[in-house]
C-alpha cells in the first residue's frame, strides 16, 4: 500500500502524552503558560532588530548548532553546513538527511515546527524538499514570521542569551527600551578565560585587556577584570551565569602557586595537566564566590560535544 506522503501519525494535538494524567496536565494547565527560557543560543541581535529572515534556511539552518552536529555526523560536506552552498541547496541537504534522523529529538522538531507555525504535515526528505522549500519561503518573509513575532506566538516571556564576558550587551541595552514585552537577559559565560590550556588563551586575555581598559598581568588582575565584568552584566539584567566544561576540575593549590602558573602561561609556555586543573580549580571558585555575592544562579554543561 503506497503511504500518502502528506499523512503524517506521530504528530498530532496529544503526541508524547501517553496517560490521560499526562493529557489532563498538558491541555488544562501547560500548554498556554509562558515560556521562561533560561539558556538559549538565539541572537540577541537579531532579537533587538526584530529580524525577518530572508528564506527558511536563513531561519532554520543558519544557527542551529545542533543541526550542524547531526549533518556532519551523517557525512554531510561543510559545504552545505556553513559553507558557501546556496540556501536551496544546504536546506536540500538537510531534507534528505532528516528520514536518518529517526528517534533523535531533531526528528520531531523539524515536524512540529513545520506543523505549528507553517502548517505543513508531510514528513520532509528529499523527495518533499523543493515543494516544502517554495511553501515556507513564501512565508518567512514577512512580520508574522519576523523574530518577535515568532517569539510571541510561542509565547515566550523572557529569554536568556548566551554571552562572553568581552561582550558589549548593545543589543540587550536596545532592545530593554524597545518596549516589547519579551524580556531578554544575558548570561555570563567566561570559558575562554578559564580555559587556560586553549591554544588562543593569550589572544584573548589581551582582548579583555581592552575591554576593562588595564592591563591583565597576574591573576589578581584577572580576578578584578572579570569582577568588572560581572558588575557590567549584572547592572545589564544577568542573574545566570553558564560554563561549558568537560568536568568540573579539583586540584587545591596555593594563592602563590596559580599565580605562578597564570604567569608561565602568559610568558607562552606549556602547562601541566595538574597545572591546568590548579589554575580552572582557582578562577571557577573565585567566579562562584562572586556569582553567589549576587544571587545569581549556576549552570554548567558538562562533558557536552
Amino acid at each position: 500500500m503506497e503511504v500518502n506522503p502528506s499523512f503524517n501519525p506521530f504528530i498530532n494535538d496529544d503526541f508524547l502524552l501517553e496517560t490521560e494524567s499526562a493529557k489532563l496536565l498538558y491541555h488544562n494547565y501547560a500548554k498556554e503558560l509562558p515560556i521562561i527560557d533560561y539558556h538559549s543560543h538565539l541572537s540577541p541581535k537579531a532579537i533587538s532588530e526584530n529580524k525577518i529572515f530572508n528564506s527558511i534556511s536563513s531561519l532554520w539552518l543558519s544557527e542551529d548548532h545542533y543541526k550542524w552536529r547531526a549533518l556532519r555526523t551523517l557525512g554531510v560536506d561543510e559545504k552545505y553546513i556553513t559553507g558557501k552552498a546556496t540556501n536551496q541547496e544546504k536546506f536540500t541537504q538537510f531534507a534528505s538527511m532528516v528520514p536518518f534522523m529517526v528517534r533523535n529529538p531533531l526528528y520531531h522538531w523539524t515536524h512540529l515546527e513545520l506543523q505549528r507555525y507553517f502548517d505543513i504535515s508531510e514528513l520532509l526528505s528529499e523527495r518533499s524538499a523543493d515543494r516544502i522549500y517554495d511553501q515556507t519561503n513564501k512565508m518567512v518573509n514577512s512580520s508574522s514570521f519576523s523574530t518577535l513575532s515568532l517569539l510571541e506566538r510561542m509565547k515566550v516571556e523572557r529569554i536568556c542569551s548566551t554571552d562572553d564576558p568581552l561582550d558589549s550587551l548593545e543589543h540587550h541595552i536596545n532592545h530593554s527600551t524597545s518596549g516589547s514585552s519579551i524580556y531578554m537577559n544575558p548570561t555570563f559565560r567566561p570559558d575562554k578565560s578559564i580555559l587556560i590550556n586553549a591554544p588562543n588563551y593569550n589572544e584573548y586575555i589581551d582582548a579583555l585587556e581592552i575591554s576593562v581598559s588595564f592591563k591583565i598581568n597576574s591573576f589578581d588582575n584577572l580576578c578584578e577584570a572579570l569582577q568588572k565584568r560581572i558588575d557590567f552584566f549584572h547592572k545589564q539584567g544577568c542573574r545566570i551565569s553558564d560554563h561549558g566544561l568537560e568536568y568540573i576540575p579539583y586540584q587545591s593549590a596555593t594563592l602563590s602557586e596559580i599565580k605562578k602558573i597564570y604567569i608561565k602561561k602568559r610568558k607562552g609556555a606549556n602547562l601541566e595537566s595538574k597545572e591546568i586543573e590548579k589554575f580552572q580549580t582557582a578562577i571557577l571558585i573565585f567566579l562562584c564566590k562572586q556569582y553567589h555575592k549576587l544571587g545569581w544562579v549556576q549552570q554548567f554543561h558538562l562533558g557536552a560535544m
